[in-house]
């Protein structure tokens, strides 16, 4: 497809749309902490089950973030981008509407996964339509914008608890999804892998879900509960399953699939 300009409306409209989308996220992860208190108070939750209503939020965000950028190089990347900001806002929509904590949990959990489906989907949108020369650029706004929602999240948070209450701390993701969902779907163009498609690798998909799942859970709980089997086992079989060359994760999926979600070991970076 021809690469777009920063220059004309189409390359503005596209990274408008994923700033907007791609901050919702953003901001949710920083503008919680603030309502917390207050959410305790009219919920009846204590803080060890208030923690749970970002811990779960981040838990799915992160465990599903590697999957929700591959769903969109096979199906569409505006389209998984889109699916993602009406899931998330479907799902903030629940949490401010929740009765009470375990409800805003289990909805906190949803929102993440909607954060996972829309984040590597509106990078990779911007990679791939916007003009190499203009492509550096685009990054740096996406990424600026979006550290400005993230910092401004607390602010946000203040204001709304302390004004029309902490429930609009989530509901603010509804007018914002109303914007962007039809914003996307008018100006930014369909993109996928150009590459030949084999099987979807939903092995190595859901073995790299809860390999980042269950690092994360480690990570979380191990200022609470030091270096305890809750948090070492998850830990381990975690990185275990993370390991490219381990044959449940990257070698498997090399054997069993054309199309790994997960690469083989020859090919995975160092880092991993």
């Amino acid at each position: 497809m021809p690469e777009v300009r920063l220059s004309v409306p189409a390359g503005r409209w596209l990274v408008f749309t994923t700033v907007l989308g791609s901050a919702m996220a953003l901001l949710d992860s920083t503008v919680v902490n603030v309502a917390l208190p207050r959410i305790g108070l009219d919920l009846g939750a204590d803080l060890p089950v208030l923690q749970w209503t970002v811990n779960a939020y981040m838990l799915t965000l992160a465990g599903l973030i590697l999957l929700g950028g591959a769903l969109g190089d096979r199906f569409g990347r505006r389209r998984v981008f889109v699916i993602g900001v009406v899931w998330f806002a479907l799902a903030s929509l629940v949490c401010g509407l929740a009765p009470n904590a375990g409800v805003l949990i289990a909805a906190r959990a949803f929102q993440g996964i909607g954060g996972a489906l829309l984040t590597p989907g509106s990078l990779a949108l911007i990679q791939s339509v916007i003009h190499p020369d203009d492509r550096a650029r685009a990054i740096g706004l996406w990424s600026g914008f979006g550290g400005i929602g993230a910092a401004i999240g607390p602010f946000l948070g203040g204001w709304l608890v302390d004004g029309p209450g902490w429930r609009w701390v989530f509901f603010i993701n509804v007018p914002l999804a109303a914007v962007c969902v039809p914003v996307a779907l008018r100006h930014v163009p369909e993109t996928h892998d150009p590459q030949p498609r084999g099987r979807f690798d939903v092995l190595g998909a859901v073995l790299g879900a809860a390999a980042l799942a269950l690092v994360t859970y480690a990570l979380i709980a191990a200022p609470q509960k030091g270096a305890s089997p809750a948090v070492v086992v998850p830990g381990v079989a975690g990185l275990a399953l993370g390991r490219p060359s381990s044959p449940w994760s990257g070698g498997c999926a090399s054997r069993c699939c054309r199309s790994p979600s997960s690469p083989p070991a020859s090919s995975a970076p160092s880092m991993w």
